[in-house]
């Protein structure tokens, strides 16, 4: 009979109280701060090192310097954010939000633009360069000459 007791008050209580629970899909749920998330990265300041690749404990980074790609297996990935304190560019962080469910499994590739083409160096100064370096080589010739 107490047992009958105890339990009904808790049903009054829980009858009469607003639901502990959330209205998901019209609510989306709340992160909290420190929420480990998927990670993004700011394509424009990497330089694709492979840093981040190398810390990856899972293998989900791969970094391709020649095509000047940066790609991500979002399933493979377990959020441990090695990769975002290994950067040395600070390019790389985590979202709060985590990565959307679906069926296939999902590789984002991201593509760098290509680097600036070296500046031509004026030919005055290319020439001096070489008279320099001539210069330089004489010296050192005459040098080992006169140690002879």
């Amino acid at each position: 009979m107490a047992v009958i007791m105890k339990f009904t008050k808790f049903a009054l209580k829980n009858l009469f109280s607003k639901p502990v629970t959330k209205n998901y899909p019209m609510q989306p749920r709340e992160y909290p701060e420190r929420t480990r998330g998927s990670v993004q990265i700011n394509i424009d300041d990497c330089l694709f090192c492979g840093m981040c690749a190398k810390r990856c404990p899972s293998g989900a980074i791969t970094v391709d310097r020649a095509e000047r790609t940066w790609s991500i297996d979002r399933m493979g990935c377990v959020q441990c954010e090695n990769c975002v304190n290994t950067c040395p560019k600070k390019c790389l962080h985590t979202d709060v939000m985590y990565t959307e469910p679906g069926y296939d499994k999902k590789t984002d590739t991201f593509r760098g633009a290509p680097p600036p083409p070296k500046p031509a160096m004026d030919p005055e100064k290319l020439a001096a360069l070489k008279a320099a370096a001539a210069a330089k080589k004489a010296a050192a010739a005459k040098a080992a000459q006169t140690k002879e």
